[in-house]
């Protein structure tokens, strides 16, 4: 009987007659995020060097004069220091209710399924009808807030907490924080579930309170999900925008104005989309560095 020869490929013709199945799976993935992700952001690099006011068909080349006045635009210094403000707390304050509501709900107590889609449930909420719910409540005339406030005698407190400058970012911010406990509360919920029950039970045999098994044995145990929660809240800290637009619109007084609502102002109501462009980099450059440089941090403090 005669054999012919298998005939000789290349390790390219190998690797696609191998995994060209899946590259078909992923191409159209591939292609969406290609149109929609990378084509944009490469996009607004160019307009970033242009000084393109949204409508013009002529996109001028300013070079680095975009960045360069960056540096001495206060309205940009006054919106990131509200920034750092409305990362730092909302980041800390989601963590530290959501966790201890995770442990109390983690041993399934009655009533668990209603405790946890109430924790949940604005997590499912559209951000806008938040905004607008919060409104409400803050409204100076019939707002909730204000009749507790007058009911117990504490007329002094009561204001319009959305137009007074002094107070309206912490409104919006009590709003965010609100939203996001529920996405919190959920992660805990979940890493609970690979939290050592015998290293617990070791604790409590050596004497350990309640508070030092949580403190030294469960908050340990979840660092990889205190990560994930930290590294999610920083991102969507820096790039917050719904709850403040419909809030507030940025106001009062640019009074909480972030980044990204600047960024909007400045592209869609000043018409400067090339500085707008730029702004938008620069925001997602310190929410990437930032975000690397707490994972980073975390790391090295594991090891």
């Amino acid at each position: 009987m005669l054999t012919y020869p298998t005939p000789h490929r290349s390790p390219l013709a190998r690797h696609w007659a191998r995994y060209r199945a899946g590259y078909a799976f992923v191409a159209p993935a591939l292609l969406l995020y290609s149109v929609f992700m990378v084509y944009p952001f490469f996009q607004s690099v160019y307009l970033g060097f242009t000084d393109w006011n949204g409508a013009d068909p002529v996109k001028r080349w300013v070079g680095l004069a975009n960045y360069r006045r960056l540096a001495s635009d206060d309205l940009l210094w006054t919106a990131l220091r509200h920034n750092l403000v409305w990362v730092v707390l909302g980041t800390v304050a989601p963590i530290a209710i959501g966790l201890p509501l995770a442990t109390l709900l983690w041993s399934r107590p009655r009533g668990f399924t209603l405790f946890r889609t109430a924790f949940f449930l604005p997590q499912v909420l559209s951000p806008v009808v938040i905004a607008i719910v919060w409104s409400w409540v803050y409204n100076p005339i019939f707002g909730i807030l204000n009749q507790g406030l007058d009911a117990v005698g504490l007329e002094n407190v009561s204001r319009g907490w959305l137009g007074d400058p002094d107070v309206a970012l912490y409104a919006v911010l009590a709003a965010s924080v609100w939203a996001e406990v529920g996405f919190v509360f959920v992660l805990f919920l979940a890493g609970l579930q690979g939290v050592s029950r015998d290293l617990l039970e070791a604790a409590t045999l050596d004497g350990a309170g309640r508070w030092r098994r949580f403190r030294d044995v469960t908050v340990p145990q979840l660092a990889n999900v205190v990560n994930v929660a930290t590294a999610l809240l920083l991102i969507g800290g820096f790039s917050a925008f719904d709850l403040v637009f419909v809030m507030t619109g940025g106001g009062p007084a640019n009074a909480t104005d972030l980044i990204a609502t600047y960024t909007f102002t400045e592209a869609f109501t000043q018409n400067r989309a090339g500085y707008a462009a730029a702004l938008s980099l620069v925001m997602t450059a310190i929410s990437l560095v930032t975000s690397v440089v707490f994972i980073r941090l975390r790391e090295r403090g594991e090891s």
